[in-house]
């Protein structure tokens, strides 16, 4: 190992949907979060590590951070903010194809009250735009602040995603590996499990839904006698009966393509065959309750 060897936390920040799980994901070499075209899929913060012989980065995925309407919303933000002065280096994700409104605006204000650590702007989706409005949105981002880089990113199309790795280990302090094991996440199992169950459920619902559906794993284990089923028992919550209705589908046909979907990813993630057994509670205004939040899974 090399004497300058360099291990630290980076984390993503911006408003919801601007591609940062996608962009850890495409860092990291495999999936490690959840993506959705949906706003706020990201719903704590993930871990992703990036090993090189030089370095070892870990890359935190936060939820978007807006202005909050329900108690779920001010328990994300506060989550967001706590990990800003946790981490050596931050990066401001920031779309290349929309243009620079009020919520990138009011996140520029908060970094900018983050003195000591650096933060990098980091314009995502060039892919889907012109030399000429990239041009033109690299000088808007310019315009919102003061940043140590501004890097244009395509993480689908695999767009400099080199450079802003060594960008980015260029501001983590040396220190021997925090991960000896060679793993790409920290989360544990039942997290991963309940998180591609949620992005199954998400495909194809009805705009107002992605933020009324919780997902716990219940029970997760080998089956008794078997060493190639992994037997899996989780509830999806949903804050209205209509709600449920919208899940289920016509005859419970949204369902099974729900289950169908996240059992592949599941089994996929994991290497092994699963049985996915799937319900659907109401927890009545879960994003409002306090105690329903805890259940859930979202601490104070």
């Amino acid at each position: 190992m090399s004497d300058e060897f360099k291990a630290g936390f980076a984390c993503f920040v911006g408003r919801p949907n601007v591609g940062k799980s996608t962009l850890m994901n495409a860092l990291v070499g495999t999936k490690v979060a959840i993506t959705s075209s949906k706003p706020q899929t990201t719903r704590r913060t993930i871990r992703g590590i990036v090993h090189r012989p030089d370095a070892q980065l870990v890359i935190v995925d936060t939820p978007g951070l807006h202005r909050p309407r329900t108690l779920l919303g001010e328990r994300l933000d506060s989550l967001v903010l706590s990990t800003l002065s946790e981490v050596d280096v931050i990066g401001f994700c920031i779309p290349a194809d929309e243009a620079i409104g009020k919520g990138d605006k009011f996140i520029a204000d908060k970094l900018a009250a983050v003195k000591r650590t650096p933060v990098m702007a980091i314009v995502t989706k060039c892919d889907l735009v012109s030399r000429e409005k990239l041009a033109e949105q690299l000088l808007a981002v310019s315009n919102l602040g003061e940043f140590a880089e501004i890097i244009p990113v395509s993480a689908k199309a695999g767009e400099q995603l080199d450079i802003l790795s060594d960008l980015l280990i260029k501001r983590l302090p040396e220190s021997p590996p925090l991960y000896v094991g060679g793993e790409l996440t920290d989360e544990p199992e039942q997290v991963l499990v309940a998180e591609l169950i949620r992005e199954a459920v998400l495909e194809g619902v009805r705009d107002e839904l992605p933020h009324s559906i919780a997902v716990v794993v219940e029970e997760m284990g080998l089956r008794e006698g078997r060493d190639d089923l992994l037997d899996i028992y989780a509830f999806m919550f949903v804050e209205r009966p209509s709600q449920k209705a919208i899940v289920i589908g016509r005859k419970g046909e949204r369902l099974r393509e729900v289950g169908t979907r996240a059992r592949h990813q599941i089994e996929a993630l994991l290497g092994t065959r699963v049985y996915l057994d799937l319900r659907i509670k109401v927890a009545k205004d879960w994003q409002r309750d306090p105690k329903q939040l805890r259940r859930l899974g979202f601490y104070d």
